[in-house]
């Protein structure tokens, strides 16, 4: 039986701190790395899969 997926396209909007690295500055790969590896399912069935990271911290200067 092939599984049919209720949504074609899907946007995800992760929080850049998602992406952070242990020490809070810069990104760290192996984060960006599980948060592919969560996705790569879904896309994988066949769904255009679109990610916004934020940086809102960094837009308002606090991390600059």
């Amino acid at each position: 039986m092939t599984e049919r997926l209720q949504y074609e396209r899907i946007l995800i909007k992760l929080s850049g701190e998602c992406c952070g690295s242990p020490g809070g500055a810069g990104v760290d790969p192996a984060a960006c790395a599980s948060v592919a590896d969560e996705v790569l399912p879904v896309a994988k069935l066949g769904a255009q899969v679109a990610i916004v990271v934020g940086a809102g911290n960094m837009i308002r200067g606090r991390d600059l």
